[in-house]
């Protein structure tokens, strides 16, 4: 028998234990099929399943403790992000201080590349780490560093290119 046919057949006693663990995450029986549907997956693509039930069962729950832990940051992530947009899109002169200047960070953010404002709005509005955006867009912690930079200077430039100056109060 093959290794592949063993692995199905352990996944399967598995099914209701990890069912039972899922649900003691998402608290809803949908989410939770989805859940260990998703870590059944990815065991049947790993090349490196444990052999053993005994260890296979642990194994398994972490994959689903995994994959619930990044399905919960990704919609925390969406919920801010659309707060975030909301907000940026709304700004309101009296917060903002000087409603020039909102406008003009208004325009630039909105001119910018959709990969810049991604990790701008990430890094700079929502305070993720570099670490942390890393993990939401899938690319090395360097990469985020390297995009934060290019997005701040292209930023920069675009309020630059505006002929519009914000008001400034004159010493007296």
């Amino acid at each position: 028998m093959g290794n592949a046919l063993r692995l199905r057949r352990r996944l399967i006693a598995l099914q209701p234990e990890l069912l039972a663990y899922a649900r003691s995450l998402t608290l809803d029986i949908s989410e939770a099929e989805d859940l260990v549907h998703d870590a059944v997956v990815r065991a049947l693509q790993s090349g490196s399943a444990p052999k053993q039930i005994a260890d296979l069962r642990p194994w398994m729950f972490r994959i689903i403790k995994n994959l619930f832990i990044d399905q919960k940051r990704k919609e925390r992530v969406r919920w801010e992000y659309s707060i975030t947009q909301n907000r940026l899109s709304d700004i309101e002169p009296a917060r903002s201080g000087d409603p020039v200047e909102a406008l003009m960070v208004r325009q630039a953010y909105a001119e910018l590349a959709p990969r810049d404002r991604e990790i701008l709005c990430l890094v700079d509005v929502l305070g993720l780490t570099y670490a942390e955006a890393a993990a939401v867009i899938d690319v090395p912690a360097g990469t985020v560093m390297s995009r934060v930079s290019r997005a701040r200077r292209a930023m920069i430039e675009r309020m630059g290119e505006t002929n519009v100056r914000p008001l400034r109060k004159r010493r007296g």
